[in-house]
């Protein structure tokens, strides 16, 4: 049984809203405004999909909301390079510090299109949508602490899903590609363990979520639930692109939550959480989601993840990379580490794509944390 985010954690409570889950161990328990504004391992194909820039979208028009997170910052970058023009939704446009790195982007100044949106606002993303060729909806709620799960997470994701599709059917939007998680997909009782092989049509339960009070879980599962049941009713071309933990460079100024866990292994921790993880490249993540609008053979959903793999593996592979860096040297309790699975990689590779290695995929978060001055060494 799975958890889509470490609640035992301290993390950065914005960022990266579909990056977790954390295999918990088997063994017993004790209006509308307009403004203009490294290394890869071998075998990465993706890569050079993505750097490509390959003018398939000139003339064309997309909608990304949430335009200023990580997953969708990487979005929005690789529509500029493949011609598109890109209509972002971000709360406030004016805001330099949450914009610049979008407006400083390659095509930005003459193709990137920034409007103020509000998820709950009924009819928000009605000027953004109309006439656009599709919409990458990536905007979420994020809150690790609330006080009230229903009012605070649930209903506000699913209301805001509800919200975006409801301006995709009045503008006939061809395509709608919603990011969604694996936390929509994991957290169930079935067994999991290295034979296990898990894929598009598991579903988390919201029983189980909510016995476990896993509500952030729940919203990303009832949100997604959601959207396919309006798109059934609405004969609505939807396609959901499910990543799990999300590492890989910063675009955005600011630290997002997978950052964070990274950040806390090289940065003093002594110990390092009993917990395993699915990991994808946050390139990888934003690539799914554009082939999944250009590939009319795309549908359903999509499982994104390269690898499942402990923390003492994590810590194993930053070591060979930064020999020099201090890292914990022991769990952070005693008990079996929390068990592996498998995920099939058939809807991802069926978008034509590669997965970038989890190796590279760390040290990209590194660099780029350095990069950035979150960390110094």
């Amino acid at each position: 049984m799975l958890c889509h985010c470490p609640f035992s954690l301290s993390l950065v409570p914005q960022g990266s809203a579909h990056l977790l889950y954390p295999l918990r161990s088997l063994a017993p328990r004790p209006s509308f405004a307009i403004t203009r504004s490294t290394r890869r391992a071998r075998g990465s194909r993706a890569a050079v999909t993505m750097s490509s820039g390959s003018g398939s979208g000139s003339g064309k028009e997309v909608c990304v909301t949430g335009a200023s997170g990580y997953i969708a910052s990487w979005i929005v970058k690789f529509l500029l390079q493949r011609g598109y023009t890109v209509r972002a939704s971000v709360r406030d446009p004016a805001n330099a510090e949450k914009t610049e790195h979008l407006r400083s982007l390659d095509g930005a100044a003459e193709r990137l299109h920034l409007f103020k949106a509000n998820l709950l606002e009924e009819g928000s993303f009605d000027a953004g949508v109309e006439g656009c060729d599709g919409v990458i909806h990536t905007a979420s709620p994020f809150y690790f602490a609330v006080t009230d799960p229903q009012a605070e997470l649930i209903e506000p994701a699913v209301k805001g899903t509800l919200n975006v599709l409801s301006s995709c059917k009045k503008a006939s939007t061809k395509r709608v590609v919603l990011t969604s998680s694996m936390a929509a997909v994991v957290y169930n009782d079935r067994e999991q363990n290295p034979e296990v092989v898990v894929d598009e049509t598991w579903w988390s339960s919201p029983e189980a979520c909510e016995r476990d009070k896993q509500w952030y879980l729940l919203s990303k599962t009832l949100a997604e639930d959601s959207a396919w049941k309006f798109a059934k009713e609405n004969a609505l071309d939807l396609v959901t692109i499910n990543p799990a933990m999300v590492l890989g460079p910063l675009l955005q100024p600011t630290l997002n939550t997978s950052s964070a866990n990274i950040l806390q292994l090289i940065n003093g921790s002594s110990t390092y959480p009993n917990l395993s993880f699915g990991w994808v490249n946050v390139q990888d993540v934003a690539m799914a989601h554009i082939k999944a609008f250009e590939l009319p053979s795309a549908s359903g959903r999509h499982c994104l993840v390269e690898r499942v793999a402990h923390y003492s593996e994590l810590v194993k592979i930053i070591h060979e990379l930064y020999p020099a860096l201090k890292l914990p040297e022991k769990c952070a309790d005693d008990k079996p580490f929390a068990p592996i699975f498998q995920v099939s990689k058939e809807k991802f590779r069926s978008l034509g794509l590669e997965y970038i290695p989890l190796e590279t995929s760390i040290k990209e978060t590194i660099d780029s944390l350095k990069e950035k001055n979150f960390v110094k060494f």
